[in-house]
């Protein structure tokens, strides 16, 4: 599986910054304006609206062109790079944790044989 590194690096540079997460999570529940999205912050529009950029920029959402509204929506496709990317590494714990379930398994089968480790 080969994708675009820089791309991987603009989504998870985006997903680094805990006001640009919580931008997403609003957006996972349906379009806002900045105005909406500005709220929860004690930043300027301005500052909500660079945010915005390096969401736009790492395809994380796109803004309407709807007048003055400008809506922005979440894109899942970047999100979905992020997991794919790792799922590796899920598979990495998966089974390093089942080879430590069996070595515990084998200690306590030797303890209740009586004998020690």
């Amino acid at each position: 599986m080969h994708m675009s590194t820089d791309r991987l690096s603009s989504t998870l540079f985006a997903l680094a910054d805990p006001t640009r997460r919580g931008i997403l999570a609003r957006l996972s529940r349906g379009e806002a304006n900045v105005t909406e999205l500005s709220e929860p912050y004690e930043m300027s529009m301005a500052a909500v609206s660079k945010h915005l950029k390096v969401l736009e920029r790492a395809g994380l959402i796109t803004r309407g062109r709807e007048s003055q509204w400008r809506p922005c929506k979440l894109e899942a496709a970047p999100l979905r790079d992020v997991a794919g990317w790792l799922e590796d590494y899920r598979r990495f714990w998966d089974e390093s944790l089942d080879r430590l379930e069996n070595y515990l398994e084998v200690l306590q089968k030797g303890d209740a044989d009586g004998k020690s480790s």
